[in-house]
């Protein structure tokens, strides 16, 4: 079973969202995602200014069964990324909520989280798959 926190918000595409207290949005990706690829052994975030938009590919995680891309759950700037994951990308698999969150984006106009699951709507989500 999945780890789902209650406090995040969560894209189709196995994203997590998490509102901070200046206005930025974290972003990393599910229990559910990092358990379905398996041991991460690589991780491309894009860099510090790139902008992003919702539901465009934002980085790119790679683990020894596959690679996948990772999608913006909205649109932004890159404020901050992790920079642990680029020599510990198996952070992902331990702590995918909490050290494993990947990076930090400046919303365009503030964030629309409005097309985003809470933990039930997720968890129904992936019963589904």
């Amino acid at each position: 079973m999945s780890e789902i926190p209650e406090q995040l918000l969560y894209a189709q595409t196995h994203e997590w969202v998490e509102e901070q207290d200046d206005g930025t949005i974290r972003i990393g990706i599910t229990d559910h995602a990092q358990g379905e690829l398996g041991d991460v052994v690589y991780v491309e975030l894009p860099a510090v200014g790139t902008a992003v938009s919702a539901g465009a590919e934002c980085a790119v995680v790679e683990s020894v069964k596959a690679a996948s891309d990772i999608y913006a759950p909205m649109s932004g700037e890159v404020v901050e990324i992790n920079e642990t994951l680029a020599d510990s990308p198996e952070i992902l698999n331990h702590s995918p909520y909490a050290d494993g969150w990947m990076l930090r984006i400046q919303p365009d106009g503030g964030a629309d989280m409005t097309d985003l699951l809470d933990a039930a709507g997720y968890a129904d989500s992936i019963d589904e798959d």
